[in-house]
């Protein structure tokens, strides 16, 4: 028999705990994100501002932080209950992707559910990751003076010449390539954040003891850094797709680099999106961690 696992977090614990962790690692690591966008734009590092400014659009990322990490939470942890517990109701256990421990041949069935969580988790937050995102990445590359405001200003004029579908288009410019980068990573990230979680859990001799928020941070920095490195081309074709002047394909856009630049754009920016995402998974996940452990009572 597979050892139990912790009860899931209920709603408001995951609505909060991802809240925090969300203005926690967007705040903290904001430079380095702005250092990556500007090496990914097409007008080059240095025209984007280099080094200088690297807080612009600081104001939209604020904004869309919490709300997103909080959707993305609730749904990842919700779904998960869900598929976990309809697992459990038809016979199964929970299998160990790491040491394969469980029934035999179903050490998959856990890690499948978690891609699958984390894959609708994404796409909820995505709701309200990409307008904040399209707006952010404007005022990084110093379009509009660096200022997030602005940048939602100028989209919000257009409303007159192209009407409300139109200013919702553009709020959402880039929707399709970021849930293309967005559920390639996850899947990547989650299960392998989870594998790990479970490992350190077993470590402990109990499979219903939570890890601590610095286990957690640990594991999520590997896991993230993982999924940084392999879904790198898709940041690149996000970025330039909501950076373009005028709306654009990304079939478009991934021809175009491709016919005038071969392979190496496609992985511009990667040292530090890697770094970024490294730090970021350990402060992402170990804060999420050390708020959930906080609310429910646990180690932190």
């Amino acid at each position: 028999m597979a050892p139990s696992q912790p009860p899931q977090p209920p709603f408001a614990t995951a609505l909060l705990a991802g809240g925090i962790a969300g203005t926690t690692v967007d705040l903290s690591l904001f430079p380095l994100d702005t250092l990556k966008t500007r090496l990914q734009s097409h007008a080059g590092f240095f025209p984007s501002g280099g080094f200088r400014g690297i807080y612009r659009g600081v104001g939209s990322a604020l904004v869309g932080s919490a709300p997103g990490a909080a959707f993305f939470f609730c749904t990842y942890e919700g779904v998960k209950g869900i598929l976990a517990s309809r697992r459990q109701s038809t016979g199964g256990v929970d299998g160990d992707p790491i040491h394969g421990s469980g029934v035999a041949g179903r050490s998959w069935v856990a890690p499948l559910e978690h891609m699958v969580a984390a894959s609708l988790g994404e796409v909820a937050a995505c709701a309200v990751r990409v307008p904040t995102e399209v707006v952010k990445q404007r005022a990084q590359a110093g379009l509009h003076g660096g200022s997030s405001a602005a940048a939602l200003g100028a989209i919000l004029s257009q409303y007159k010449s192209i009407g409300f579908t139109g200013v919702w288009r553009e709020l959402y410019r880039g929707w399709g390539i970021t849930v293309m980068r967005e559920v390639p990573f996850t899947v990547i990230q989650f299960p392998l954040w989870e594998a790990l979680k479970g490992w350190g859990r077993r470590r402990k001799g109990g499979g219903n003891v939570e890890v601590s928020a610095g286990e957690s941070a640990l594991y999520g920095s590997v896991s993230g850094a993982v999924a940084a490195g392999i879904t790198t081309p898709l940041d690149v074709l996000k970025t330039r797709v909501m950076l373009s002047k005028e709306r654009e394909r990304v079939f478009t856009v991934l021809k175009d680099l491709l016919r005038n630049h071969g392979i190496r754009p496609f992985f511009a920016g990667i040292g530090p999106r890697v770094m970024w995402i490294s730090a970021g998974g350990a402060i992402f996940l170990g804060s999420y961690q050390w708020a959930v452990n906080a609310l429910q009572g646990n180690v932190l």
